[in-house]
């Protein structure tokens, strides 16, 4: 239970607005107060940031909203604790790369195989803390002032959330993934697979078909609701942050709610400084894995013999610099018109998969796949792998908790996305658009791309999986090497790696150094061109140090004190909107009352003020009058009221016995 006080800090009452007059003159009716701005504890209180605004003027409000800012705009408690150690663990991992790589697959081991269970439930949790507040009665709280209208059209707001759910991850392993569930790598314990002695699992010969079934369902869990809603946590924290209590775009202000004032001292700082290293390994595991792609589709056109290290490199390098120069032309002239070119090219990739392949299979597939899906999810999230021993940790290593640390240490950048395109949303409406656009997306973007791979393999030719398995990086284009105008198709994939990677290290450079500027939406371009550097760099130091392998180590250990961060969020967002939906029905309450009261007043003497009245005078008439005969028994004298022996009652002024004046 909070207290009083805690309800007005977390909903900003008491509060005095910014051009609400006086505050020490008459209080605010409750249309004023329902619909002002909701600010923290904040004196004075938080002003607004306008577009008109000059840099210096944005830092004048963040200063006054207690944000410690330095030289250079930066902030100094934030900046170099990440750039120190960001750039320490890049030049370690390319100077000792063995040292490098037993250190992070060490780690890694020992969190699969003690917090695996951990990461299962927390997912889980987000899951169930964003369907709850979907559908509570919290879902009627505007992401902004009561009333405001959403900034994007509906069709705009989709599209960008389309964008957000693209990823490289999306390209990488559209054919990949249920390629490998379905031949080469099956889940351990699942029916019609079978795992030896040595932990090596495969499929049961008759039974290929039942297990890929399974393997779509399984890519559906790791591509949908499940990142999504850890996406939605963070976004619905910072959403309401920042565009209802007006506070600036850093992930420390989700958790005021919870700590107060200490959110600008060391614990803030803290907080985000993990949110930048959580964005900073997403964004280089994105680019390590686009560039593997990148050389396996140089190898299927023949451009290049073999994947070389120095290859890989000169990759990141060059996509790289592609990204740092998006950056300096500036996010509106540089990452729109990429960001159009994506959604283009992905669109167009795949409808010609859908229509240059089994188009009949690949529909039958997306339905089909739905079906088995729903009636696995429970099961498929919290399979924690108790029953399957080092087979079944070392599958969840490579695949389920890897993913689900890369969705958390993903989730600053794509959280602080969602959160700055959703003002005027509903609550309901941004947790609906964020769980389903992206997911319904995914699923049909894999049962297209990820179906033809199972088409060709089961039902084809059936050449997609060596003797070493499934090739991730290079499935996709053998996959589309087998359609009509594959070369085509293979071509465009490499470009559309390529700009995934350009547009999410300039949006992720920018979400880094606004964190690292305490929330300043105009960052300086000096920094930001750093952070786009240091990704680049990160990104080569983990290459070096054991390639995917160690891309997935970095993700799943920066997520492991995110997730705790994320589950605070789900508290203090709680708090937020209980104590906000608390003072909204205060004040509904007190405007039906004053509404009720205002009626009531008005047509009182019309509508009861004469029953009520007659009632009231209960005094037996016994004036001599009142006396009569035999043959006359109504009531003598003038004034009495139809259908009473009684008058009417008034006074000296015409008016009734509750103070009404009558009405001729």
């Amino acid at each position: 239970m909070s207290t009083p006080d805690e309800e007005r800090e977390a909903t900003g009452q008491g509060v005095h607005s910014p051009g609400s007059g006086d505050p020490s003159g008459p209080p605010a009716t409750p249309e004023e107060q329902a619909h002002a701005d909701v600010a923290v504890t904040a004196d004075p209180a938080p002003a607004p940031i306008s577009d008109t605004d000059s840099d210096e003027e944005i830092t004048e409000k963040l200063k006054r909203q207690g944000v410690r800012l330095g030289k250079g705009s930066i902030a100094p408690a934030v900046f170099w604790p990440s750039l120190i150690i960001v750039l320490a663990f890049a030049l370690f991992a390319i100077v000792f790369p063995q040292a490098a790589d037993t250190a992070l697959t060490g780690t890694q081991n020992w969190i699969v195989g003690n917090l695996g269970w951990f990461y299962q439930i927390v997912i889980a949790v987000f899951i169930v803390f964003a369907i709850f507040i979907a559908f509570s009665r919290f879902g009627n709280i505007t992401l902004g002032k009561d009333g405001e209208k959403p900034e994007f059209g509906v069709f705009s707001w989709f599209a960008m959330l389309f964008a957000a759910g693209m990823g490289i991850g999306l390209v990488f392993y559209s054919v990949g993934e249920p390629l490998t569930f379905a031949t080469s790598g099956p889940k351990p314990g699942w029916p019609g697979t079978e795992t030896t002695a040595e932990g090596i699992t495969s499929v049961i010969p008759g039974m290929e078909i039942d297990v890929a079934q399974l393997a779509m369902a399984q890519t559906f869990v790791h591509w949908g609701l499940h990142p999504w809603a850890a996406y939605a946590v963070i976004g619905l924290a910072l959403a309401y942050a920042i565009h209802r209590r007006g506070r600036p775009v850093s992930i420390r202000w989700a958790l005021e709610p919870i700590f107060g004032e200490r959110v600008k001292g060391w614990i803030g700082d803290v907080v985000d400084v993990l949110a930048i290293f959580g964005t900073l390994f997403g964004i280089a595991t994105s680019l390590g894995l686009g560039v593997q792609q990148i050389s396996s589709g140089m190898m299927a056109m023949g451009v290049v013999d073999s994947a070389s290290n120095a290859l890989l490199v000169t990759l990141v390098v060059i996509i790289t610099f592609l990204a740092t120069a998006s950056v300096v032309t500036g996010l509106g002239a540089g990452i729109r018109w990429l960001s159009n070119i994506n959604l283009s090219m992905a669109g167009l990739l795949l409808i010609s998969v859908l229509l240059l392949g089994p188009t009949l299979f690949l529909f039958q597939n997306f339905a089909q796949s739905l079906g088995v899906y729903f009636s696995e999810v429970l099961g498929m999230t919290l399979d924690a792998g108790a029953y399957t021993g080092d087979a079944g940790a070392a599958w969840a290593s490579s695949w389920t908790i890897f993913y689900w640390g890369w969705w958390m240490a993903w989730a600053p950048f794509v959280g602080v996305f969602i959160a700055r395109i959703s003002r005027g949303r509903t609550v309901r409406q941004f947790i609906a658009g964020v769980l389903l656009v992206p997911t319904t997306v995914g699923f049909f973007w894999f049962s297209v791309i990820g179906g033809a791979g199972l088409y060709r393999q089961l039902f084809g030719a059936g050449d997609l999986v060596g003797e070493e398995g499934v090739v991730p990086e290079a499935a996709l284009f053998d996959m589309l090497g087998g359609l009509p105008l594959g070369g085509i198709l293979s071509v465009i994939a490499i470009i559309l790696v390529a700009i995934f990677f350009i547009t999410s290290s300039d949006s992720g450079s920018l979400v880094v150094d606004m964190l690292a500027s305490g929330g300043h939406p105009n960052p300086p371009t000096w920094s930001r061109v750093m952070f786009a550097l240091l990704e680049g760099l990160l990104a080569i130091g983990l290459l070096m140090s054991g390639g995917l392998t160690a891309l997935q180590a970095g993700s799943l250990i920066t997520a492991l004190p995110f997730s705790v961060i994320l589950l605070l969020m789900c508290w203090a967002t709680f708090r937020s909107l209980n104590a906000d939906q608390k003072r909204r029905d205060e004040l509904e309450r007190q405007a039906r009352y004053e509404w009720f009261s205002e009626q009531l007043a008005e047509d009182f003497d019309d509508t009861l003020g004469y029953q009520v009245d007659s009632r009231i005078d209960s005094r037996i008439d016994y004036r001599l009058s009142r006396t009569t005969g035999a043959f006359d028994r109504s009531p003598q004298g003038s004034g009495a009221a139809p259908g009473s022996g009684t008058p009417q009652q008034t006074d000296e002024r015409g008016r009734g016995l509750f103070g009404r004046r009558k009405r001729d």
